[in-house]
């Protein structure tokens, strides 16, 4: 009895394959969504390592041209109407609206500085929306992940049981293929969801520091602004 356990306990296949194969309909499709989630979230995170690295690049190459010492007027103008740097935008949006209170006689409409100041936190904001986009998707597949994948390990467990059932045999050949496909939907749940919180509290602690620096070059550039309006 024990040899033919083990005869056919050897003919299992045990690969992920084989797995993924002899799994419930119930079971394939909780597989399916979780894998579709674990290259949904690395497409993610992969845009936005790079989008971040190039938004810092940006930010220093502009912050580097506006402390150079050219005139903002001059630097302005070099930048033009449409700015692609998250830095040039904020930079352009505070500017505009600069020109925009001046009177035709040169004087300064009243209320200039927190037009401006409004001006540039809108563009922040938008900046800012545009950093944080699709990270709460990351944040969703960490946190749903493995609850997904426990639904697939229980049903898989179940069927597990109900074949005991119907044949009759507590063999470790009847009950091993049927828990290790129920462990399967875990592992693939774990492997989704734990890229996805590691690098969801990466990117946002990132993101933050970035927007920290917009904010910071806006009051910069708020003060100078400042002092010329007292001069």
């Amino acid at each position: 009895m024990e040899a033919d356990t083990l005869a056919l306990a050897q003919g299992i296949d045990f690969s992920l394959w084989g797995l993924f194969a002899r799994a419930t309909i119930l079971v394939k499709l909780v597989m399916i969504m979780l894998i579709v989630a674990s290259f949904w979230s690395w497409a993610i995170i992969v845009r936005k390592l790079i989008s971040f690295r190039a938004a810092r690049s940006e930010a220093a190459r502009f912050d580097e041209r506006f402390w150079s010492g050219e005139p903002l007027d001059e630097l302005f103008d070099e930048i033009g109407p449409e700015p692609r740097g998250s830095a040039e935008k904020i930079f352009a949006a505070g500017m505009t609206e600069w020109r925009r209170s001046h009177r035709d006689d040169g004087r300064l409409i009243a209320g200039a500085t927190a037009r401006i100041d409004r001006s540039m936190d809108v563009a922040i904001n938008k900046e800012a929306d545009e950093l944080q986009k699709s990270l709460s998707i990351l944040a969703t597949i960490g946190s749903t992940a493995p609850f997904i994948g426990l639904f697939g390990t229980v049903m898989g467990i179940m069927n597990a049981f109900i074949e005991i059932a119907e044949q009759q045999n507590t063999s470790l050949a009847v009950v091993a293929p049927g828990i290790a496909e129920a462990l399967l939907a875990t592992g693939l749940g774990l492997l989704a969801a734990i890229p996805a919180v590691i690098y969801y509290n990466k990117l946002s602690a990132d993101s933050d520091r970035i927007i920290s620096g917009y904010e910071a070059f806006s009051d910069e550039f708020a003060t100078i602004l400042s002092r010329q309006l007292d001069s």
